[in-house]
Formats: structure tokens, sequence, C-alpha cells
């Protein structure tokens, strides 16, 4: 019997370009590890991104170079909702200066149960400098989950080691 699957979420503002990436780096290095571990994304913003297509072409380059196939992410930008933060038993915002108000705006009391990361978008970050890093903050976090039982759902708090790591 295989143990219950784990699920990891990563939020952004679009759901077209960081969130994107950090669920597919996670989903491609946990199905070759054949981890009980999936990551899903969602945006809180994702109006920001109507129009410009299902991803970033960003993201689809930085996957295609590092050989992870666009399957291990979403079809398209998809609006983060209660439910997504109860199924999580980890949420992680990719930048805390953009995502603490948005996420005490929607979903005031999830605010302070859920990870902040400070990887910047492209308008303060070149995907060059942005995605590296989120890459090995993914694989940290990979490798924590992997060597660690999750938390269950109840018990979401913010981690200061993800913070400090993010920093």
């Amino acid at each position: 019997m295989r143990p219950a699957i784990h699920h990891v979420l990563f939020l952004c503002s679009g759901n077209f370009y960081r969130s994107r990436f950090a669920e597919a780096v996670f989903n491609h290095h946990a199905t070759r590890r054949d981890l009980p571990l999936r990551a899903f994304s969602r945006g809180l913003a994702t109006y920001l991104v109507d129009g410009e297509g299902p991803i970033s072409p960003h993201t689809r380059a930085a996957l295609a170079a590092r050989r992870i196939e666009l399957h291990h992410t979403g079809a398209h930008p998809r609006t983060l909702q209660r439910a997504d933060l109860e199924q999580a038993h980890r949420t992680i915002a990719l930048k805390e200066a953009e995502h603490r108000p948005l996420m005490r705006q929607l979903f005031p009391a999830w605010e302070n149960r859920i990870e902040y990361w400070t990887i910047h978008d492209i308008d303060a970050a070149s995907p060059a400098t942005a995605l590296p890093l989120l890459e090995t903050l993914v694989l940290s976090l990979l490798h924590q989950c992997a060597g660690a039982a999750l938390p269950s759902a109840g018990d979401r708090t913010s981690t200061g080691a993800a913070i400090s790591a993010a920093k």
C-alpha cells in the first residue's frame, strides 16, 4: 500500500511564472524519486495575466533547459480558493512583501498559517537570477519533505527556517 500523498501549494500573484516553475520542479523531482509528495500552484491575482497565455515563456524556457516536462505543472493559471488551502499540507507564498497583503485581504485567517519566501517577480529580478534561486529553495524543500513527515493540515505554521533561507 502506497503512503498518502502530501500536497505542497506554491502561491504567487498570477500563477503564470514563479509558482508554476516551483510546482513543475518539485513534481519532476518527487516523481523521479517516487516520493509521495506532489505540488500544485495557484495565484492570488490571476486577473493580472488574463490574455497572456497558459504559462510564462520564461518558465517554459527554464523548464525546457532543465528537461522538465510541462505536464508537471497545471495547464493554465488558477486562482486560489479556500479549498486549495485546506488541501495543502504546506503552503508557500513566493514573495512575502507582495503576497502577505493579498493573503491578509483575501484569506485573513490563513495569513499567518503559511510560509513566505522572497523570490522577486520579473519586475525586480531577471529570470536568470530568480529561477535558479527558486529552484534551489524548492529542491531544499523537497529534500526536507522527503526526510520528514509533513505537518498535518491542522499544524501549519510559518517556518522561520524557510523564511531565513529565502532572504
